[in-house]
């Protein structure tokens, strides 16, 4: 899982690495086209990925014949999704309005997420396929298929973005070209695994087309859209910082992308440990094994924990070269030495509180862990940056965003922590009653 997270991220890194040598204008915009893409895929990819803790419990209790059921339904909604999220990236104009934004960086951002959209369907519905595979246990594909999307991305992107094609140098629209044709990659080689992998061949996921069920799709929506409203509010918090730091100019965007960059690295590791945890826990939760479930979600927070405080630690030493290496520009460089020091920090504190949230979907709770979210990255990361980004009796500038997200991460950690322990004490008192 963690090599499947790492080599999607490398086309992240990619971009901001060529654009950071090629223009600080369209590193600028791929920070702010980037940022929203992110918050809209996240939002809708996480409603699909509902199917994850269905299917994780179905095969927990043995019910295998309601996995090709739950597999199709998730594909009919990511359909019904597709239609708000191409609309969504073709006109950003709410999410632009926010904070005024040099024209020409804006000009950039609406072109780039034009070719986004053109691989939206395709990322959406490898979503459903992705949290199928993880729910089954069955991480090998995935990896295998990021790797050769990560290798086709960076191929066209350092193609593309300099005319080493042999054409026009294209910039931020190269970047947005590798990223819509890796999409479809990725939907079409997950599509082929499971028409032919051995592995699924019990599950007949091929034998009955399973028309869109309301029960079915009720159940996706109660488990779903508290799952994607958290991520679009986890994610849109880090959007809508870039488009308020955007007043302060093309380098604060910049150099915000850069730590920015190497925090979303730094969570593929916590990330990669929920995602396991949650198809260990629902797995658990479907065989009626509190025991097993606990000793994951305790494995899932030793390792997360741990790691997480090593990485922090490792990408406090290796600050300059590792933002020498993504812009020659020095003040682009200056803003984001600035900002490492608050990003490393807080490392452990998400990754406790991803794994607290993962390990809650896999009891099918989702709804509570959004509201704790919502109070957390908007009311104390966003809005109590902003306080002390501009507001502050000394306004820190874009730093006042990255010491309130480091506070929003401390509170949910605490929140999400007691809520899984009240959930654990709460499935063993069942246990032991039955």
């Amino acid at each position: 899982m963690l090599i499947a997270q790492l080599a999607g991220m490398t086309m992240m890194i990619i971009d901001t690495v060529l654009l950071g040598h090629y223009g600080t204008e369209d590193l600028a915009a791929v920070a702010v086209g980037g940022g929203i893409y992110i918050a809209i895929i996240f939002a809708l990819a996480g409603v699909v990925q509902a199917v994850g803790p269905v299917v994780a419990q179905h095969f927990g209790a043995r019910r295998l014949s309601e996995i090709a059921p739950a597999l199709h339904q998730a594909f009919w909604l990511s359909l019904s999704l597709m239609l708000p999220g191409i609309l969504l990236l073709l006109h950003p104009d709410a999410l632009l309005s926010l904070s005024p934004i040099e024209p020409a960086v804006e000009a950039k951002v609406r072109a780039y997420l034009l070719i986004l959209a053109c691989g939206l369907p395709a990322v959406l519905l490898h979503r459903c396929f992705y949290a199928f595979c993880n729910a089954l246990g069955q991480p090998r594909p995935l990896m295998l298929i990021s790797l050769g999307a990560a290798g086709l991305h960076c191929l066209l992107a350092w193609l593309l973005v300099s005319g080493r094609w042999g054409g026009e140098p294209l910039g931020v629209l190269g970047c947005g070209i590798a990223n819509a044709c890796a999409g479809w990659f990725t939907l079409l080689c997950g599509l082929a695994y499971l028409r032919l992998a051995p592995a699924l061949g019990v599950y007949r996921l091929f034998a009955h087309l399973h028309m869109p069920k309301l029960s079915a799709q009720r159940e996706l929506l109660r488990l779903g859209l508290p799952m994607g409203f958290s991520s679009f509010v986890e994610i849109s918090a880090f959007t809508f910082i870039a488009l308020f730091v955007a007043q302060l100019g093309a380098a604060a965007v910049a150099g915000h992308r850069i730590v920015a960059n190497l925090a979303a690295i730094a969570y593929m590791l916590p990330l990669a440990l929920a995602i396991a945890t949650l198809a260990q826990v629902g797995q658990a939760v479907g065989a009626r094994d509190a025991r097993r479930a606990r000793v994951s979600i305790a494995a899932g927070l030793l390792l997360a924990g741990v790691l997480s405080t090593l990485l922090g630690l490792a990408l406090w030493l290796l600050a300059e070269p590792l933002v020498f290496a993504y812009s020659s520009d020095v003040r682009v460089q200056a803003t984001a030495l600035g900002l490492v020091g608050w990003m490393a920090l807080y490392q452990v504190f998400d990754a406790v509180q991803t794994i607290a949230a993962f390990a809650l979907r896999g009891y099918k709770i989702t709804f509570a862990p959004m509201l704790v979210h919502v109070v957390s990255f908007w009311g104390v990361g966003l809005a109590g940056g902003w306080w002390l980004a501009f507001r502050a009796e000394d306004p820190l500038g874009v730093a006042g965003f990255w010491i309130a997200s480091l506070a929003s991460l401390v509170l949910a950690a605490l929140l999400l922590g007691s809520m899984l322990w009240r959930a654990v004490r709460l499935a063993r008192a069942e246990a032991a009653a039955a």
